[in-house]
């Protein structure tokens, strides 16, 4: 878990992608629900946003093979805009990889739109 929000925080697709299952489950609460690496990948590449987010984990929980993080997070939209938010992620583990992801996000501020 530390590793993949460490591939977002360094902006490197190839160590977040490592640390999932091919036919992994990534569930965007009130967003979308992706299925699969290629499309984990085309969402992390999403181009409307610029550079690397801030990511600041205040707790985790964790219970046989699941972790949740909770923390805060600042991101900049192509063009500047900046949101911010603060989520919970439910990493879900078969193995040493996550093979689903219910994110939980809430946008609380910034100049970005919810």
């Amino acid at each position: 878990m530390e590793t993949y929000i460490e591939g977002f925080r360094q902006g490197d697709h190839r160590m977040i992608l490592g640390c999932l299952t091919d036919d992994v489950v990534w569930v965007l609460h009130g967003y979308r629900e992706l299925r699969g690496k290629e499309a984990f990948e085309r969402e992390i590449a999403n181009p409307a946003f610029e550079g690397r987010p801030s990511l600041t984990i205040e707790g985790l929980v964790e219970e046989g093979d699941c972790v949740v993080a909770f923390g805060r997070g600042r991101a900049a939209f192509t063009g500047g805009r900046i949101l911010d938010f603060v989520f919970a992620d439910a990493f879900i583990f078969d193995g040493p990889s996550i093979c689903r992801l219910e994110t939980y996000q809430v946008n609380v501020g910034g100049d970005g739109e919810g």
